[in-house]
């Protein structure tokens, strides 16, 4: 009878997990849409963004190309809760924190040896079909300003 309850109680909580997660309009793979977009020269691209569900946390995976038009891969695993958290595979950053206001808007911080180096805005359309990302910093000494905007396959 223990082993029931106890079998139950798992099967329970994964669903709730999958409920929570599935209603989460982040999750999924983005594509960037550069007629929509408005990068800056010089900066890199982040053409594909998966975030998936992993454990309580959400993993990032991000495959681009850096200012020069080289293949670009790092990875980011946290919570939305504004605290860092390691990038690995980024020359130029080591921890992002990415703090959710709402279920479709997202502030993010960009650090690189404990220094802020750009800020953003990640905002989802009502419809979860879209994301646009804007973010600020200094590049090669010159504070630029990036929009991209994602479509949600």
């Amino acid at each position: 009878m223990k082993a029931r309850n106890a079998v139950l109680t798992l099967v329970v909580l994964l669903f709730g997990l999958t409920v929570c997660f599935a209603s989460n309009p982040t999750l999924g793979t983005w594509k960037l849409n550069e007629a929509k977009s408005k990068l800056s020269p010089g900066l890199p691209k982040n053409l594909t963004v998966v975030y998936t569900a992993a454990g309580e946390n959400i993993k990032g995976v991000i495959d681009g190309v850096d200012g020069q038009g080289k293949p670009t891969h790092n990875e980011w695993t946290g919570k939305f809760d504004g605290k860092d958290y390691p990038v690995t595979g980024d020359p130029s950053s080591d921890t992002r924190a990415i703090k959710q206001i709402d279920d479709h808007n997202y502030e993010l911080t960009i650090k690189k040896g404990g220094k802020l180096t750009m800020t953003g805005k990640a905002i989802i359309s009502a419809d979860g079909k879209s994301r646009t990302v804007t973010v600020r910093g200094a590049n090669a000494g010159k504070m630029v300003e990036s929009t991209s905007v994602y479509d949600k396959q």
